[in-house]
């Protein structure tokens, strides 16, 4: 478990990075990893408590760091 969780931050951090260096999303370098490991946070302990993945902890980690960049700067954005 604790492999896992741990591979999951770095997977969500990376996304994070490259969300940023790719010029996806405009954050900032920080935000951007802290929402990507927030969102993988969330994703893994549904995943533990409902069973409820894409298969591998890793593909659950891109698919949720993604998401999570996708969700939370639009829900904040000012309209």
């Amino acid at each position: 478990m604790f492999p896992t969780i741990m591979g999951t931050v770095v997977i969500a951090g990376i996304v994070g990075y490259a969300a940023e260096k790719s010029r996806f999303t405009s954050n900032g370098y920080l935000q951007s990893i802290i929402i990507c490991v927030g969102g993988a946070f969330l994703f893994y302990f549904v995943r533990l408590m409902f069973g409820i993945g894409f298969g591998s902890a890793g593909l659950n980690a891109i698919v949720s760091s993604v998401g999570a960049l996708v969700i939370v700067p639009f829900h904040w954005r000012k309209k």
